[in-house]
């Protein structure tokens, strides 16, 4: 291998440039129609989730990442890390952030139960995963 080639695969591996799908942040689960009657309470709520998988080989910030649905609304990360292989769900109603959960603290349902469209949102803007459902069942594995 010649010297401007080794030196060209050295800078592409710590730019990160060389593995992109390392990083894979994915819309696993949406859990759209929490059981029973939806009485709005926090329980309720909170059996509404979005849930999310780094299918990837490296630990992503995701710090500033949004998640949204087709009527606009929006939840913002906190500062927060999702590691390798590790999921998390979003849920919809109020609660203590952790490892595995993070809430929206929204005091109204934000999925409907008809259908709709969740998308996730890189700091940057760009699109890293959506998912969509037409309200059969309860739920959407994704």
């Amino acid at each position: 291998m010649n010297k401007a080639l080794v030196m060209i695969v050295a800078a592409t591996l710590t730019l990160g440039l060389a593995s992109p799908a390392s990083a894979a942040i994915r819309i696993t689960k949406i859990y759209f129609d929490s059981p029973g009657a939806d009485t709005g309470s926090n329980k309720s709520l909170n059996a509404e989730y979005v849930q999310i998988k780094n299918t990837g080989n490296v630990r992503v910030a995701l710090s500033a990442w949004t998640l949204r649905d087709s009527d606009k609304h929006v939840y913002r990360f906190p500062t927060f890390r999702l590691g390798p292989g590790k999921s998390l769900r979003i849920h919809t109603g109020k609660g203590v952030n952790g490892a595995a959960n993070l809430y929206w603290r929204s005091s109204s349902y934000i999925w409907n139960n008809d259908g709709d469209t969740a998308t996730l949102k890189r700091k940057i803007g760009t699109i890293a995963s959506r998912c969509s459902y037409t309200g059969a069942g309860s739920y959407k594995v994704c």
